[in-house]
């Protein structure tokens, strides 16, 4: 039988032997301990140098962030414009944050299916048949408009939720589940919208005005990015200062400052582009809400801190007690509910539903969108606002390309080799961080 004292370790240390140890009896010996520093602190300790080496660091780990995908947006617009003049225009710059408001929107649903890992191939034809409910309940049926809507995005939600259904609770693939549903709903779809396969959507309603609709008055763009940058700030400020109540590291005043004047920067050039066309469009406000919303679920709530831990380990997650059925139920319910949303916009954009409403590129385009913006295929990674980055690469090409006259085909390829690129950053970076031990 061992004769090791219990209150040693495997190699015959006792616990005050240990330099982690702290005699709660001894305040001498808890006053001379050296206690533990998170790196963040010191990195803000020693000012730019620290940010600088931290920088380093991050790239050398692979942790790239969303710097590859903004070098990229800068290259194409700046190819653009050398190649035209009219790319950066007020006019054109509007048109393409109006377009790319329906794929964008479809996109946030999609990312919170990439962060589990998973796929939906049936945002497409889900977009084609709530533009479908809209169009028959409120054009063919006179149907309040409002009421038309509601129901088109429960529509999205309740097939969302049989999606996930299939997928969580009976455990089939999702991506064999979400291929039937972009065949089924398809078929519902040209179902729904009978023999004609056109409706037309009255431009001067609900639907119509989601793509058309600008505020004018210049004051509307301007005080909704004033709101933003204050609104940013107020609530950096706040929580750098909780978090220094609490002993936790919090950002320094001059760091947010220089976020904030970042944001400042961000919010007010379009705010004047948009002003020198017609205004502030709709469709924008509409889709930056809905991003500031998701980001915010995402970071800031239980649901979306169990989404980041389903992505990362099923089997750590379930025996960590998240109720894995249930989050992969409402990850696909909001999937489908933001595809409901982009049929609307999609409707809106062609003033019509019609039988070719979420066929075509649109499923490729805003799994590209996801990915380009830097949303990660293997789970775990990623944030809704990486929908906006992406699409805008994605919207950008394809304006840039038709202003110059060049073929759909050509379009297809050159946006199919973006994407492609971006997968293997994708995956050169995984691997760089587990070399790192940072995955």
């Amino acid at each position: 039988m061992s004769t090791q004292n219990p209150a040693t370790d495997p190699l015959g240390k006792s616990p005050a032997d240990r330099p982690e140890h702290i005699d709660p009896v001894n305040p001498a010996a808890a006053h001379d301990a050296i206690p533990a520093v998170d790196p963040r602190l010191l990195v803000r300790e020693e000012g730019l140098a620290g940010y600088v080496g931290e920088f380093k660091r991050r790239m050398k780990a692979g942790d790239l962030g969303s710097l590859p995908v903004v070098i990229g947006l800068i290259v194409i617009w700046s190819i653009f414009q050398g190649l035209n003049s009219n790319f950066l225009s007020p006019e054109n710059l509007t048109n393409i944050a109006i377009t790319m408001t329906a794929t964008g929107m479809i996109a946030i649903g999609i990312i919170f299916v990439l962060l589990l890992g998973e796929i939906d191939l049936s945002v497409g034809s889900v977009s084609g048949v709530s533009g479908a409910i809209v169009a028959v309940l409120a054009v063919t049926n006179g149907v309040n408009e409002w009421l038309a809507i509601l129901a088109a995005i429960a529509g999205g939600a309740l097939i969302g939720c049989i999606h996930g259904f299939f997928f969580a609770r009976l455990g089939a693939p999702a991506f064999a589940v979400t291929l039937s549903g972009l065949l089924f709903w398809l078929g519902a779809m040209l179902q729904i919208l009978g023999s004609n396969g056109t409706i037309n959507i009255d431009s001067d309603g609900v639907v119509g005005q989601l793509t058309t609709y600008f505020f004018s008055d210049v004051a509307v763009a301007y005080g909704l990015a004033a709101l933003a940058v204050a609104g940013y700030f107020l609530a950096a400020f706040l929580d750098a200062r909780r978090r220094e109540a609490a002993g936790m590291p919090s950002r320094p005043l001059a760091e947010i400052l220089l976020r904030t004047g970042m944001l400042a920067l961000f919010a007010f050039v379009p705010a004047v582009l948009f002003n020198q066309y017609k205004g502030l469009p709709l469709a924008v406000v509409v889709f930056l809400l809905a991003l500031i919303v998701t980001d915010f679920v995402l970071r800031r709530t239980t649901f979306g801190r169990n989404v980041f831990a389903l992505g990362g380990s099923v089997e750590a997650s379930r025996r960590a007690g998240i109720n894995v059925t249930r989050i992969r139920i409402t990850v696909f319910a909001v999937s489908s509910t933001f595809a409901a949303i982009g049929g609307l916009f999609w409707a809106s954009k062609i003033a019509a539903a019609n039988q070719s409403a979420g066929a075509g590129d649109l499923l490729m385009n805003v799994i590209a969108a996801a990915v380009i913006g830097g949303t990660s295929l293997f789970g775990g990674r990623g944030r809704t606002w990486n929908a906006l980055l992406g699409v805008m690469v994605i919207v950008s090409i394809q304006y840039g390309l038709a202003l110059e006259g060049i073929a759909t085909p050509i379009q297809y390829m050159i946006t199919g080799a973006v994407l492609l690129a971006t997968v293997v950053i994708d995956s050169i970076t995984r691997k760089t961080q587990k070399t790192a031990g940072r995955a």
